[in-house]
């Protein structure tokens, strides 16, 4: 077993693990569980497929689905963060029948091992079909203020 006290070996390790688990057969892109080693945690609240000028972009849902997620990743990468670190995805449909066209977005743009995840059904503001709020680790990095 490795030292906890040796830096090396804390750096190494990766942020975010998925220990071996079972699940149904029917399970998307998804991790059931995941273990979480980091120095601070990075939350966003939910974003939606809005511009910088406050218009919801398109009624499609595979173009809101990724323009949502890339509002993630913008938000992400403002404290650091990538889809890599990210841990908890939730993530809210006006209609549960578009889940698998957000899940084929979803799944082109997140890395392994893949966050766990929640989806419901919910009313969001009119006009949005789509709103994802994250949770990420943010990993020690050499220099970092212990």
């Amino acid at each position: 077993m490795s030292d906890p006290s040796d830096k090396t070996t804390a750096q190494a390790r990766p942020v975010k693990f998925a220990p071996p688990s079972r699940q149904h057969v029917t399970a998307g892109p998804y991790s059931p569980v995941l273990e979480v080693d980091a120095r601070s945690l990075v939350v966003i609240s939910g974003q939606a497929a809005v511009d910088l000028q406050g218009n919801i972009v398109s009624q499609d849902i595979a173009r809101q689905s990724t323009v949502t997620l890339e509002n993630c990743r913008i938000q992400l990468a403002a404290a650091g963060c990538t889809f890599g670190d990210v841990f908890k995805v939730n993530v809210y449909l006006t209609d549960l029948s578009q889940w698998q066209a957000f899940n084929e977005v979803y799944a082109t743009m997140m890395q392994d091992p893949l966050p766990v995840r929640t989806a419901v059904q919910a009313g969001l503001l009119e006009g949005l079909l789509v709103e994802v709020e994250m949770c990420a680790a943010k990993p020690t990095r050499p220099g970092a203020r212990t």
